[in-house]
């Protein structure tokens, strides 16, 4: 737990100081956010407010973890809790400044064309499939090779699974190792284009994010306290958890957690900075990161509640106007619409912060009811 704590302080310290000095730095090398002419008139107003903001808690994700693992050196069961850096930290960690520097060349095109077309739509879905394509294959193709004492191997879990999971694996529905990469690319698409269309008002994608993610460290905190590698756990195979590095996970989570609220001290309305494709897709790509390793990926649309509703506004509002004409929503995504309802900037995220939250609340409700069923 230590670790964790050192993680989330430092990446919240980091993130807090650094982000006025990226606001300088953005603002000097004229890198606003352009506007679209299409969108909400209130919107015009923070035309100009620096982007990419998304680097300063990425780096700050980066640098947390290192610390963490500084902090894991003094821990009298390091060897349960694997000092050295894991594959699961090469992953996590890859998917989000992989999928940040995806939505770091969509950001830099914005602003070198003084636009909000950016990088096209097949350019960005191809980036997004190649990160999930790498990162999927090597969090199925290497196991771990954590030994005991005696040089025994202890644990050959992978990242992720070859079959699907909602609370942990379910035998029932496994698929093959090409299937389960393949489903991890549409885990990825699908959480990093739903925190971009999250983004848009101030601090509603970043505080979303920050539940989801802090939703992701206590599983994982908790996966790990009743961890079936673990020897120190007795209760029974059948109530432990098979996944690969849970502390790995928890402290990752926590960090971005961490840098995330140091991030909305800025980011909160009116905003002084955007986090940009480069930090929406950069958390999309961490939070799949993080279904995967916890062996939860069927709970991520209940924790990413939020992000599922306003994905599924803008299908419905494309779906209806292709096929009748009419749109369902004045704008989508969501948010949009209530704003042009009326609703305050502030009173939507506020809202929406509580339906993100309703998300969150519900999905750990499952995942410890699961558990506690199993115990009684």
């Amino acid at each position: 737990m230590r670790a964790v704590i050192v993680a989330i302080g430092v990446a919240f310290l980091v993130s807090l100081f650094c982000t006025p000095i990226a606001i300088k730095v953005f603002t000097r090398l004229k890198a606003g956010q352009p506007i679209r002419s299409d969108g909400p008139a209130m919107h015009q107003t923070k035309k100009g407010t620096p982007t990419m903001g998304g680097v300063v808690f990425i780096l700050a994700t980066v640098i947390a973890y290192v610390a963490g693992h500084l902090a894991l050196t003094t821990l009298p069961d390091a060897q349960i809790a694997q000092v050295e850096p894991t594959i699961t930290a090469l992953v996590l960690l890859g998917l989000m400044v992989f999928s940040g520097a995806v939505g770091f060349l969509d950001d830099f095109l914005k602003v070198r064309k003084r636009n909000s077309a950016g990088l096209n739509k097949r350019g960005k879905l191809l980036g997004q499939i190649l990160v999930g394509a790498v990162f999927g294959v090597v969090a199925l193709y290497f196991p771990s090779t954590m030994t005991d004492a005696s040089g025994a191997v202890t644990n050959t879990e992978t990242v992720g699974s070859t079959t699907l999971s909602f609370i942990r694996d379910i035998d029932a529905l496994e698929v093959s190792k090409v299937g389960a990469v393949i489903i991890f690319i549409f885990v990825v698409m699908g959480a990093t284009n739903g925190v971009n269309l999250t983004d848009g008002l101030d601090g509603l994608a970043t505080g979303a994010s920050v539940m989801v993610l802090a939703a992701y460290a206590l599983i994982a905190f908790w996966q790990y306290r009743h961890w079936c590698a673990d020897p120190s756990y007795t209760q029974g195979q059948e109530y432990c958890y098979a996944v690969r590095d849970p502390l790995e996970i928890a402290l990752i989570a926590g960090a971005a957690a961490g840098a995330c609220v140091g991030f909305l001290w800025w980011n909160t309305s009116p905003a002084r900075i955007f986090m940009g494709d480069t930090g929406a897709l950069g958390l999309g790509g961490l939070i799949a990161g993080m279904a995967m390793s916890t062996r939860t990926i069927l709970l991520l649309p209940i924790i990413g509640g939020l992000f599922v509703i306003i994905t599924m506004s803008v299908v419905i509002q494309i779906i209806s106007f292709r096929t009748t004409g009419k749109r369902v929503f004045r704008m989508s995504p969501l948010q949009h619409h209530f704003e042009l309802a009326g609703w305050s900037e502030v009173n939507i995220v506020v809202r929406f912060w509580i339906i993100a939250g309703i998300g969150v609340a519900i999905a750990l409700g499952l995942f410890y009811s699961e558990f506690l069923a199993n115990m009684t």
